[in-house]
């Protein structure tokens, strides 16, 4: 077992790859938002579900911050992956997240991916 498919890690068959992964999801998608989040749901046949971050450095200026939200982002995903088989996402950051504490950003986005 290598260090990418450790039980906290993020390996690659759980993440959107490509310019044309993130392409399907963005024309054929569901879209679910709330003053923190926006996620884009795309059901497919894989059995796996699979993430891609679009995290705005227009909307998260520094490095640092857009690092803490991918993060956050990354393990709600893993918590809250069995309930989300054969969905492709996409999620995106809003003003707001920038200046709101984690544990609020991770129950909103929480309640986003139950809406899924």
């Amino acid at each position: 077992m290598g260090s990418s498919e450790s039980i906290h890690g993020f390996p690659r068959k759980h993440r959107l790859l490509t310019a044309a992964d993130y392409s399907v999801v963005f024309k054929k998608s569901k879209r679910v938002s709330d003053r923190y989040w926006t996620i884009l749901v795309h059901s497919s046949d894989c059995s796996t579900p699979r993430l891609g971050l679009a995290i705005a450095k227009k909307r998260a200026k520094r490095a640092v911050d857009r690092n803490r939200l991918k993060r956050l982002v990354r393990e709600t995903f893993r918590a809250r992956s069995s309930m989300l088989c054969g969905k492709q996402l996409v999620v995106m950051n809003r003003d707001e997240t920038v200046k709101t504490d984690s544990s609020v950003l991770r129950g909103s986005l929480e309640a986003l991916l139950s809406r899924t």
